[in-house]
Order: structure tokens, then C-alpha cells, then sequence
């Protein structure tokens, strides 16, 4: 990413305040009965942390990503309020040396990347995955442009049940479902919005 894109989000995270609220993302609070009770965990643009102390919460050994460090102390300031561990990395997704082997991936709202960018950053998440692991994905739908609660204002950066399909396709039990809500998530996310998840898990070798 470019030292324009980090200082905005670096700016963004470094108020006392959590930009997206300390409560997991709903679609994610809604999938822990599909959790395994143990095992790896990545939390991809994990920002202040609440997914990732979510899915610690759960019982997984979990890997918090983002490129910001304030979100990141944040994030540890969160784990240590809930009496759990939460391993924080701040990385560039584009150019870090993705890690494999973990049970679970969850991508929530990570929708900064370009369509050529993108394609890469889904590609990094079917390596990161283990044989029969389970991949979690939440995203905007071009209509939240017209809500304007959040996410990305350009519309080839917001996802669209063809582009999944055609990234994930071949995956395990994939459901998508596309919808409308209305979502409390700090000041960052609220409002009715325009949401479309994955859940899927990626095929045994």
C-alpha cells in the first residue's frame, strides 16, 4: 500500500475510540457454531481487533493482520480486556509472506484492493487454508454506495455473487447469501447496508 493509504488508516485507528466498536462482526458472532474448537485462526485486516479477540475468544490460536499499528495496539488493548491471547502482525497483504496451515480464515469488509489486487489477495487466502478449512468472507454490495454507511465509494472494489462464485467456486458447502441489514459497528459502520457473505470450506487434498 502506499504512505498515503497507511497514514489514513494509521490517522483513522489512533483516536481513543474503536473506530468499528469492540463487538465481533455479526455474520462472524453468527457462524460460531461452524467454529472448530481449536485450532489456527487468521483474522485478515483485522483493524482494533474484534474479530480477531472473538475467534480467541472461541477457543482458536489466532493470527491478527493489518497494516496499521495503531489498530494493532488496540487490538492487543482489547485482548487483554477479554483475558484472552492474540498474536497482531502488522503487514502489508499485497507483499507479506503469507503463512498456511490455518483452520479458519475470516475476511471481514477488507474491500481496499483494486480488482487486480484483489484476485492476488484471494489467491493468498486459498493457500493460507488447510485441507477442509473454513473460510469466512463479509463484504459490501455495490448498492452500499447508495446507502453511503460505509465501505469503499468506487464500485469495482465492492463484491458481487459472480465474482465470489468465480473465486471460490470450487470450494466445499459454499453458500453466499446476499442481503440487506442494518449493522451497529462503531462510527465506522452504521446504518442499513448493502451485505453480502460467504461461508465455504475449502476442498480436502
Amino acid at each position: 500500500m502506499s504512505t498515503e493509504e497507511f497514514l489514513r488508516w494509521e490517522t483513522r485507528f489512533s483516536s481513543d475510540e474503536f473506530v468499528f466498536g469492540t463487538e465481533p462482526n455479526a455474520f462472524l458472532a453468527a457462524c460460531c457454531d461452524l467454529l472448530p474448537p481449536s485450532g489456527r485462526a487468521l483474522s485478515i485486516a483485522d483493524g482494533e481487533g474484534r474479530n480477531g479477540v472473538f475467534l480467541a475468544q472461541r477457543g482458536l490460536s489466532v493470527l491478527s493482520v493489518d497494516y496499521a499499528p495503531a489498530a494493532q495496539r488496540k487490538a492487543q488493548q482489547l485482548a487483554k480486556a477479554r483475558g484472552v491471547t492474540l498474536e497482531t502482525q502488522q503487514a502489508d497483504l499485497f507483499t507479506w509472506q503469507w503463512p498456511s496451515g490455518f483452520d479458519v480464515v475470516v475476511g471481514i469488509f477488507f474491500q481496499f484492493a483494486e480488482p487486480e489486487q484483489r484476485a492476488l489477495l484471494f489467491e493468498r487466502i486459498r493457500q493460507a487454508l488447510k485441507p477442509g478449512g473454513l473460510l469466512l468472507i463479509e463484504g459490501y454490495r455495490p448498492e452500499q454506495i447508495g446507502y453511503g454507511t460505509g465501505g469503499p465509494k468506487q464500485p469495482e472494489k465492492l463484491y458481487t455473487r459472480a465474482l465470489l462464485e468465480q473465486a471460490f467456486g470450487d470450494f466445499d458447502r459454499l453458500c453466499i447469501q446476499e442481503y440487506d441489514a442494518v449493522i451497529e459497528e462503531g462510527a465506522g459502520h452504521s446504518g442499513m447496508s448493502a451485505l453480502i457473505d460467504l461461508v465455504a470450506w475449502k476442498p480436502q487434498a
